[in-house]
């Protein structure tokens, strides 16, 4: 397998229907918004999917989340520790954080991708790798409209002659949203992880069915879904273009007072950049 030897941007354009795409847990689980009133995914949400969709694919992930593991290990110390040559650094005084990153990101491509901080209770050793696959927060297009609903349980959590004080609560979505967010992979630091072309197309497969197996109350199956993914990929490793004017060059917007419709009520403007080849991908 070859190492990434040229920069990739890419564009992910989505739409929500009567789901909440990611609750603020600091505002009641209401869906994201920025002071504009747009609707925001979290960039730490959108790496949740991708590493989601990577176990999915069979791939070896290092931060998985309970509900989705793939194995009996209860945190990362365990997951790291079940490595012996890892649990050796980790328990030693003078081991090496180089090699230690190495051996990390040539077992989890996750790590390869993302980076990750090695930093353990009881271990003498800490060690952070910057990842080459970097992603902006998605935000919507047009400010969104949220609706509350107040919900009840039919039974108690708890024995007792009254009903008790959580069966009621509240549950909040988005009746429709068309969302964007953009991201890049680095050469240069693809090189420092080991990140390869391989590794490259299973992130964009992983964008293209980013919300395949994802299904949950708050987003029903169906309710969320990638319309067109934007891949570019660069002749150079440091790129014929910036990815700021990269990013620029897709534009998504509405035009519908309410829209309700990707199809119908958005248009995509993309300018052509000399030189620099585009593929466009259908979602699933």
């Amino acid at each position: 397998m070859s190492t990434l030897g040229h920069k990739i941007d890419f564009a992910v354009i989505l739409s929500v229907t009567k789901a909440n795409p990611n609750g603020d847990p600091l505002n009641g689980n209401r869906p994201r918004q920025n002071y504009d009133g747009r609707g925001e995914i979290s960039d730490v949400a959108i790496k949740r999917k991708i590493r989601n969709r990577l176990l999915d694919m069979g791939e070896k992930v290092f931060v998985q989340s309970d509900d989705r593991k793939a194995d009996e290990f209860k945190s990362l110390r365990e997951r790291a520790d079940a490595h012996p040559e890892l649990a050796k650094m980790l328990k030693g005084k003078n081991a090496s954080t180089d090699e230690f990153a190495k051996l990390a990101c040539q077992e989890w491509i996750d790590v390869r991708s993302f980076g990750q901080v090695f930093a353990f209770k009881g271990s003498e050793l800490s060690v952070g790798v910057r990842g080459p696959v970097s992603i902006h927060t998605a935000t919507s297009v047009d400010p969104i409209d949220i609706v509350s609903t107040q919900i009840t349980k039919s039974v108690n959590s708890v024995t007792g002659d009254k009903r008790s004080s959580d069966t009621m609560g509240m549950k909040h979505r988005v009746d429709f949203g068309v969302y964007v967010f953009k991201g890049s992979i680095n050469t240069q630091l693809a090189e420092k992880t080991g990140f390869t072309e391989e590794d490259a197309e299973k992130i964009k497969q992983a964008l293209i069915t980013l919300f395949e197996n994802d299904s949950s109350s708050a987003r029903p199956e169906g309710s969320m879904e990638v319309h067109k993914v934007y891949w570019w990929n660069h002749s150079s490793k440091l790129g014929q273009y910036s990815s700021a004017k990269v990013h620029r060059s897709l534009k998504v917007q509405s035009t519908s007072t309410e829209p309700k419709n990707f199809e119908e009520h958005y248009t995509i403007e993309l300018e052509e950049l000399d030189g620099l080849n585009v593929e466009v991908i259908n979602g699933r």
